[in-house]
């Protein structure tokens, strides 16, 4: 696993929709023709999908940025500008995405996993949509929205059937190459592995993902060394495979090892010890003869008691996965999310006035030109549909406070329910 990565940051920018077009149909045969100005098209959303074929969150670490197609503008004789194209961005399965403050927003757990991580902004409607009974030549049109745009942390923390825990040196590399095609680096000494290696274990007719986790040491759960980042790694595996080195270089007897790694799994999460757990002595070829262990030996280098250690890893692993369907049936769907506030939102701004908050009220003032007297008029018309003189005069305003919603202000006016629409500066 070659420039394994897993953590990272993402930039997401949607596409903007294009704007909506005024236009009258001016034919020698039609003397007065109504409006027919088509609507910009949609901008591109960006989806992030989990890929069983995407090992690490690499091309994220030098390259965050990713961006859709912007929506092309509306044109005369009702012709509509074209959407403009989504873009799917693929991430590892198990995939974490959190916002900036650390709030988990969507964790994409399996292959075709999707969630939205920026919505294209729609297009703008054009001057036939606004065609109504009192306004026969509507001289204005809707822009186009701005696209969303924002920056994630992803993380990454591996899907496997198996997780190999042990203190550094423990043998669980050597274990992996022999039990599946995994080529992980080995040599004796401390820390040889210092990234997940993933290796596929194939028991008759199964087979089954094992996890070479890096080493742990003692006060790992506190993040000495770099525990959080290997113990995360361990979260989602299905079973545990304890390996105890019976031949440790610092004299450590097994069980001191097996209480310490126990306890570090406990303290970091202590629902990983109600996983699954088989704890095996390692290195049996060179342990001492007084060694105090009376568990189940493997040697990884002469190959003694894998064949029935893979036996049995099959087995409860075969439990385990039938045990998270029957969860996984009871849960609808995967995305943790925060949801979007509906509706129209008042809010204190920075210079004493107040903020209108919410896609409806944005939507209302996206006009191409609101000097036009009929695009203002329809924007006031909209804003007092929406209820924002309503939420402004429940959020304190008075008569003559400024209104900001989006790049637009008024001034307030609650005899009139209606208000003057200026540009800001």
């Amino acid at each position: 696993m070659s420039g394994f990565v897993d953590e990272a940051q993402l930039h997401v920018k949607a596409g903007n929709g294009g704007a909506g077009s005024v236009s009258f149909r001016r034919e020698a045969h039609v003397p007065r023709g109504g409006p027919d100005g088509g609507d910009g098209g949609k901008g591109g959303d960006i989806w992030l999908v989990a890929d069983h074929d995407t090992a690490s969150l690499l091309p994220f670490k030098d390259h965050p940025h990713r961006r859709a197609g912007d929506g092309t503008h509306g044109q005369g004789r009702a012709r509509h500008g074209a959407a403009g194209a989504d873009t799917v961005v693929k991430v590892p399965e198990g995939t974490v995405v959190r916002s900036l403050d650390g709030e988990v927003i969507a964790d994409l757990l399996q292959s075709g996993d999707r969630w939205m991580a920026a919505q294209g902004g729609a297009g703008g409607r054009g001057n036939a949509r606004f065609l109504s009974n009192r306004r026969r030549a509507p001289s204005f049109a809707e822009q186009g929205e701005i696209g969303e745009e924002r920056w994630y942390d992803l993380e990454l923390k591996l899907m496997a059937d198996v997780a190999l825990v042990g203190f550094p040196n423990a043998g669980k590399s050597t274990l992996i190459s022999r039990i599946s095609a995994a080529k992980p680096k080995i040599a004796d000494y401390p820390f040889t592995t210092l990234q997940p290696h993933l290796g596929v274990v194939r028991y008759d007719d199964a087979d089954y993902v094992v996890a070479d986790i890096p080493g742990l040491i003692e006060g790992a759960s506190e993040g000495r060394g770099l525990g959080h980042q290997f113990l995360r790694h361990i979260e989602r595996a299905r079973v545990l495979l304890v390996l105890l080195d019976l031949a440790s270089a610092d004299g450590r007897s097994p069980k001191e090892q097996e209480r310490v790694l126990v306890e570090e799994l406990g303290q970091y999460r202590p629902e990983l010890l109600a996983r699954p757990r088989l704890v095996v002595g390692s290195k049996a070829d060179a342990a001492p003869l007084d060694v105090d262990w009376d568990g189940e030996r493997i040697s990884a280098v002469i190959g003694d008691g894998l064949r029935p250690l893979v036996a049995r890893l099959a087995g409860i692993v075969a439990e385990a996965r039938a045990a998270d369907a029957a969860v996984r049936e009871e849960r609808e769907g995967f995305v943790i999310h925060r949801p979007e506030p509906e509706g129209v939102q008042v809010e204190r701004a920075p210079d004493g006035g107040f903020m209108v908050l919410g896609r409806p009220a944005l939507r209302a003032v996206a006009l191409s030109d609101l000097t036009d007297v009929q695009a203002l008029a329809y924007a006031q018309h909209r804003l007092k549909q929406l209820g924002v003189n309503r939420a402004l005069s429940r959020a304190g305003a008075r008569s003559g406070d400024l209104v900001h919603i989006g790049d637009f202000t008024f001034e307030y006016e609650p005899d009139t329910e209606s208000g003057h629409l200026e540009s800001l500066p």
